[in-house]
């Protein structure tokens, strides 16, 4: 039987300690009921008897403390919330207890944001991480020896998880509970709490904002540039000239400042506003497609599925109300 601690950190999400209690306690029960034996025994473990959460508003009582947790197989970091920094602050206790507990075999899966507390043991220095992609710049700025990976829902390295934003925490519990307790029990998780499976990637519902954190003036003028001219048709040329910037240093400054090349944030700037207006009007492919500086169909079309994942007509049937009735 494999020993899962879910612990609950100062500033947690509740939802996010819940739902993974929630399904391998319910895998335990789908196991039983085709005869078969419980695979997981789940402790949720604090470093306090009841923890508050949400503001106080909620308390969660701990079956653990962590000290009393000699040795675990699978432990489960909920997503944290408020100010990053004061939350990681606030639960420095659990690191070493995680790294310990992750040389001696454990494995360790974030949900959400939670991949501000493993980052933070140091465990997925030199690795690949996903995580929440609205707070990717701060994670990028906190911890600069992890690749923080866009779009991906999850990520496995060397027994160490991470998952998307939001409830796309759901597809990181699948994976888990297939590899443990086989596909057949993931299926009927999937189907008992009408959760998708195998979803690989959460870029549909990124909402691009450029990286504006950063001191460079002209490289942010030059964002401004872009975003307030997505109509019009611009070039590398044209924008390192405006700023009085040779080509090669201007793409290195973009790079290090937005963590986007130029070409790249100009094709994220121009699929955004494409995205709000598949989502607000009844324009066809073509129209919007004018609207935000491109005249080549496949050129746009292929762009708006690398950014989002879905083709353009696909995007505006799900996100837009009369196009789904209709």
């Amino acid at each position: 039987m494999k020993h899962i601690s879910i612990i609950i950190p100062n500033e947690a999400v509740l939802a996010s300690i819940v739902d993974p209690r929630t399904i391998f306690t319910g895998a335990n029960d789908f196991l039983e009921a085709l005869g078969k034996p419980a695979q997981f025994k789940v402790q949720l473990v604090g470093l306090a008897k009841d923890v508050k959460v949400h503001g106080g508003m909620f308390s969660v009582h701990a079956d653990l403390l962590l000290d009393e947790v000699d040795k675990t197989d699978l432990i489960i970091i909920p997503a944290i919330s408020g100010d990053l920094v004061t939350a990681v602050e606030l639960n420095r206790e659990f690191l070493p207890w995680i790294v310990k507990q992750y040389q001696r075999g454990a494995e360790v899966a974030s949900l959400c944001i939670g991949a501000f507390l493993l980052a933070s043991t140091g465990l997925l220095n030199g690795k690949e991480c996903s995580s929440h992609w609205k707070t990717a710049p701060e994670f990028r700025e906190m911890f600069p020896e992890v690749t923080l990976v866009d779009g991906r829902i999850v990520t496995e390295q060397q027994g160490l998880y991470s998952s998307g934003g939001a409830t796309s925490y759901w597809s990181l519990l699948l994976h888990l509970v297939e590899k443990h307790a086989g596909r057949e029990i993931a299926i009927m998780a999937s189907k008992i709490y009408a959760l998708e499976i195998d979803r690989k990637s959460q870029s549909p519902f990124v909402m691009f904002n450029g990286q504006k954190k950063h001191e460079d003036d002209p490289i942010k003028k030059a964002q401004e540039f872009i975003e307030n001219n997505v109509t019009e048709k611009i070039s590398v040329e044209d924008l390192s000239s405006r700023y009085a910037i040779g080509r090669r240093h201007f793409e290195r400054r973009f790079k290090k400042a937005t963590n986007n090349t130029p070409v790249e944030y100009i094709q994220r700037v121009k699929i955004e506003a494409a995205k709000k207006h598949f989502e607000t009007t009844g324009k066809n492919v073509s129209e919007v497609m004018y609207d935000v500086g491109y005249s080549d169909a496949k050129a746009f079309r292929s762009v708006f599925k690398k950014i989002t994942g879905l083709s353009p007509i696909d995007y505006r049937n799900r996100y837009n109300k009369e196009a789904a009735v209709a």
